[in-house]
């Protein structure tokens, strides 16, 4: 598996995502409130309502790639947006 290989794209999610939420959770939270095309091979980036945890998400034309990163003491340091997403 080739990873993040010419990602076209990198969507942050705005607002806090719940974290129980999996690949198919939030591919359906892209689509659907962030009206976005989950199968376009951008990565998509989102945080927990603590700013401790990330999760990115994306396709790579044979399924989806979730990654989970986790941090023991520090936050993210994460945008106030005032849309659902920043392109980076």
């Amino acid at each position: 598996m080739r990873m993040f290989v010419d990602v076209p794209t990198v969507y942050l999610c705005a607002d806090a995502v719940d974290f129980r939420k999996s690949i198919n959770g939030l591919a359906a939270l892209v689509e659907a409130e962030l009206e976005l095309p989950v199968f376009n091979g951008a990565l998509f980036v989102f945080c927990n309502k603590g700013r401790d945890k990330l999760k990115l998400l994306y396709w790579d034309k044979t399924g989806f790639a979730l990654w989970y990163k986790r941090l023991d003491k520090n936050r993210f340091k994460w945008p106030k947006l005032t849309s659902p997403t920043m392109t980076l």
